[in-house]
């Protein structure tokens, strides 16, 4: 905008968009009457809304933020109060060094006393007026920091009180009748953020017991276009989906939207704010007896369904140690025919031309074999899936699921380790009060696991469930490591011989030999073994 008066942009932050004491309504009508009285048109807004001036400098923030990379679109910035703009001295600073390089200058509407202030950048006095109010929003702010970690503190300690931020998936807010918020089950679908978390979190259940391995269960829910937890609750919200998210050290990648995963799927099953509980820093709040501290009258799980899952989930957890060979279907299940080792899948890494081979590891044992095993692994792997899914691809999946019933020893574990990592801290208190509050946990850890050791416990049992998918189901949804984990479940036992030289084209099939356990076929019924001797 072309103009002989001064151009000034208004500058509006609020922390928290339902306080009504600072308003955007207020800050504006503010900071246009201290345009008026400066004789400077307002040329544009920066509105900064749930945006913290603790933990965003005015560079940082959405829209103030690329103002000020166009400093010629305007000469003055405005602000209703100083608490608006900074709330550290070190920001301050900052902001001061910017409005210097750039001639610009810094007026509020209601300075101390309430009359306006204009910060002029041309001297010491203007820069010692701007460190010392800076100085006072800064205490100021870490007070505010301070009461409200204490009250947080307090609140956590209070039955189905809710204080506020992002809820565990599954759970929404709700208002008690004599005050105050509490959590209940989020059951109810959403126009814009989609189907009920409790919903999705009976689905994902629901899929994994019949059968279907977390990823595939990740990777339908992604297909179907369902928000993942972090996507529900800035939809709720009205924000952006995405943001943020880890990458190289130093780095960050931002996301359109967040993605469901294996390990959100069991993050989110092995929480025990499922069980209702209260959590601070991934830890169970206690009160004095040691019991956990309910969020909620109506949890999503009861403490069988919750052990159930956490079962489940770890019966198919894959083992760390066998992760050296990620990309070999045939891992643990082809051997050397002559000496009987394991075969690895060998990458040729520095023959680019060459497909990689499983080899005889012999000498990596320290043994000799006097036949070693070489053999192409494409040509290996497609004798090994025809082979698998000609005798069972067309059996129904069975799955053994165990039971808990009830245990008290997972909480006792639980507990335990937080009674010992409590221990450890004995006798580093240096005051009195340190000393009874660590007491008086030490108190409640131990009261708690001796109610625990009282209780009853109810036997696990196991069941062999016929799931409605077939092997041959199974194993085109899964990916390399769920197959070779179907053909380890399987006992699949693949032998090759030493190969002849000669230009083969294919696998001569006279070198390999592939068997399944036979317990495998007789944890099937009658029907079923039938359908393996037809094959």
């Amino acid at each position: 905008m072309k103009t002989n008066q001064p151009r000034a942009l208004s500058a509006i932050r609020l922390s928290v968009a339902t306080d009504e004491t600072t308003s955007p309504g207020r800050q504006r009508e503010a900071n246009e009457f201290a345009a008026a009285s400066l004789g400077a048109v307002i040329v544009g807004e920066a509105e900064d809304l749930d945006v913290s001036a603790s933990k965003t400098t005015p560079f940082e923030r959405p829209q103030l933020g690329p103002w000020f990379e166009r400093p010629d679109d305007f000469d003055i910035v405005i602000w209703w109060r100083l608490d608006r703009a900074v709330r550290s001295m070190a920001d301050m600073s900052a902001l001061v060094g910017w409005a210097r390089k750039h001639g610009k200058r810094l007026v509020f509407a209601e300075g101390p006393g309430g009359a306006r202030l204009e910060l002029d950048m041309g001297n010491v006095v203007g820069e010692l007026i701007a460190t010392l109010l800076a100085f006072a929003a800064q205490m100021e702010a870490q007070s505010i920091a301070e009461r409200v970690t204490g009250a947080q503190a307090a609140m956590r300690a209070m039955p189905l009180r809710w204080r506020g931020s992002r809820p565990h998936y599954g759970y929404k807010p709700a208002e008690l009748e004599g005050g105050g918020w509490t959590l209940v089950p989020d059951n109810e679908a959403d126009e814009v953020a989609g189907p009920s978390p409790v919903s999705v979190i009976e689905r994902i259940i629901r899929e994994l017991m019949d059968g279907k391995t977390a990823s595939v269960v990740a990777q339908d829910l992604n297909a179907d276009g369902v928000p993942s937890p972090r996507d529900y609750w800035a939809l709720t919200k009205g924000r952006k989906t995405g943001g943020k998210t880890g990458g190289a050290k130093g780095e960050g990648v931002q996301r359109e939207r967040f993605k469901w995963t294996s390990a959100v799927i069991a993050r989110l099953l092995k929480s025990p704010a499922l069980l209702g509980w209260k959590l601070h820093e991934g830890k169970p709040v206690r009160d004095a007896e040691g019991r956990p501290v309910m969020a909620t009258n109506t949890p999503i799980l009861t403490r069988e369904e919750f052990d159930a899952i956490g079962a489940l989930l770890a019966a198919r957890s894959i083992d760390n140690r066998e992760r050296k060979d990620t990309h070999s279907l045939l891992l643990r299940v082809v051997h050397c025919a002559h000496c009987g080792g394991r075969m690895y899948l060998n990458k040729q890494e520095s023959k680019k031309n060459q497909a990689p081979t499983y080899k005889c590891n012999a000498h990596a044992r320290g043994e000799k074999c006097e036949a070693p095993a070489n053999v192409r692994g494409d040509w290996l792997d497609e004798y090994a899936e025809r082979e698998f899914l000609r005798l069972v691809g067309g059996m129904r999946v069975t799955e053994t699921r165990v039971i808990p019933g009830y245990d008290p020893t997972p909480e006792i574990e639980a507990t335990t380790a937080e009674y010992e990592d409590h221990m450890r801290q004995e006798g580093r208190q240096r005051s009195n009060a340190a000393r009874d509050a660590w007491q008086r946990r030490a108190d409640a850890l131990d009261a708690r696991l001796a109610e625990l050791e009282g209780r009853e416990k109810i036997e696990a049992r196991t069941e062999v469930v016929h799931l409605a998918r077939s092997y041959a189901d199974e194993w085109r949804d899964a990916d390399t490591a769920g197959r070779r984990a179907m053909l380890i479940e399987a006992g699949a036992y693949l032998t090759v011989k030493r190969g002849t030289r000669g230009g083969w084209r294919k696998l001569d099939e006279r070198r390999v030999s592939f068997a399944l356990r036979e317990e495998f076929f007789a944890e099937a019924s009658d029907e079923l073994r039938g359908l393996v001797v037809a094959a």
